[in-house]
């Protein structure tokens, strides 16, 4: 097998992790705040075995203008996830995963209208495509609908999550697992308040599956994504990362037979269509 196929290979299997995040948070029976939170500490014990194991250094090049952005892209990913599971929890998995795959828009707006860069036409087209799916996507402009308040949740969790990859633009000198530990690390600590108290009350089934959200589905799926970059480009692994959604509304329609009406897939069509579109690539933190 070639390093570009282990590659290729690798990137798939870190979509599929990925999109399986919905589904934890789904089955996972606790709070979005207690998930979040041992989530980040699985990950934060996964991540550290895995920079020992590469020899890699955790403090290494970390300044104060470094630390100031871990500091916010942290707050960024406890956003992030807190909303994520709220969409997950109220509107189900394939809703919350639709908004949160919208993030590309955000991130094209938020450059144009934060860091004043240049948004050519294609990236315009984009955002049309993505608001568009959107509305395909609502349930109903109601807010007493679960569905339409999971998808609210879902694009706060796009938008928090689009604010994160630009924020990571001033770590990438920063190796990515340095990264990944420290964020995970501020994530944990964020949330130790609130939940750290529900992990108490975690039945045994939970606790597995919440280890496994850490381990598997964070930090090994972030591993493999990285790895993935040393064989191919990082256009391609991310293109191949864009593909979470179709995985995640597989597994929803497979296992809790969620299935999306005529509109939903319409809608689901255009966004994923923005998402794996050429554009300017975000590390993913999902």
């Amino acid at each position: 097998m070639t390093p570009r196929q282990k590659g290729l290979i690798s990137a798939h299997i870190a979509a599929v992790f990925f999109g399986l995040t919905g589904v934890f948070g789904h089955v996972i029976q606790a709070s979005p705040m207690t998930i979040t939170f041992g989530r980040a500490l699985f990950a934060v014990l996964a991540l550290y075995a895995v920079a020992r194991f590469l020899r890699t250094s955790l403090v290494r090049g970390l300044d104060r203008r470094s630390c100031i952005s871990l500091l916010c892209s942290g707050l960024a990913l406890t956003i992030h996830w807190v909303t994520f599971f709220m969409a997950v929890k109220t509107g189900g998995i394939a809703i919350a995963t639709l908004g949160f795959a919208s993030f590309p828009a955000f991130i094209t707006l938020l450059e144009r209208v934060v860091l004043k860069d240049q948004v050519n036409v294609m990236d315009w087209v984009l955002v049309a495509l993505v608001v568009s799916g959107l509305i395909l996507v609502t349930p109903a402009i109601d807010l007493n609908n679960a569905g339409t308040i999971g998808l609210f949740w879902g694009v706060l969790s796009a938008i928090t999550f689009a604010t994160l990859a630009l924020i990571n633009r001033s770590l990438a000198r920063l190796n990515a697992i340095q990264i990944a530990f420290c964020q995970n690390l501020i994530v944990l600590v964020l949330c130790l308040p609130l939940g750290l108290g529900g992990m108490a009350m975690l039945s045994d089934s939970s606790l597995l599956w919440l280890i496994v959200l850490g381990v598997i589905c964070t930090a090994l799926s972030h591993f493999l994504f990285v790895h993935s970059l040393r064989s191919i480009p990082a256009r391609s692994a991310g293109l191949i990362i864009a593909l979470e959604p179709v995985y995640a509304i597989a597994f929803a329609m497979v296992l809790f037979n969620e299935q999306p009406t005529l509109k939903m897939a319409l809608g689901a069509v255009l966004i994923i269509a923005a998402a794996v579109c050429p554009r300017k690539q975000a590390a993913h933190s999902a």
